[in-house]
């Protein structure tokens, strides 16, 4: 079985900076793409910034250089140094990762259990 544990997570007031990180652990052969989506009360989960193994990112146009989105893949890491955060960016933070597992032939999705960010002066 695969792992994702998320950290980081917390109160901030509106301009400041929270880093997420996520590790992921187990039956690890690769991890093609890692990343970090979020959901706030009554809306759906939407990506916030993914990155695969070669080091392409994307991000959300709301969160654009705003975000950074980095990996170690010696590590089977993911984070998100998140800046200039705003009240909107309040929601819980989940990682994702598509991970081949020893054994087998394809890449399958695995979630962390998410880590709430709260922007509020």
């Amino acid at each position: 079985q695969v792992q994702l544990v998320e950290s980081g997570g917390g109160l901030v007031q509106p301009g400041g900076s929270l880093r997420l990180s996520c590790a992921a652990s187990g039956s690890i052969f690769s991890i093609n793409s890692m990343g970090w989506y979020r959901q706030a009360p009554g809306k759906q989960r939407e990506l916030v910034a993914g990155i695969i193994s070669g080091g392409i990112t994307d991000y959300a146009d709301s969160v654009k250089d705003r975000f950074t989105i980095s990996r170690d893949n010696a590590k089977n890491t993911v984070s998100l140094q998140m800046n200039s955060l705003k009240p909107e960016d309040t929601a819980v933070y989940y990682c994702t990762a598509s991970v081949k597992q020893r054994g087998s032939r394809s890449f399958q999705a695995y979630w962390g259990q998410g880590t709430q960010v709260t922007v509020s002066s």
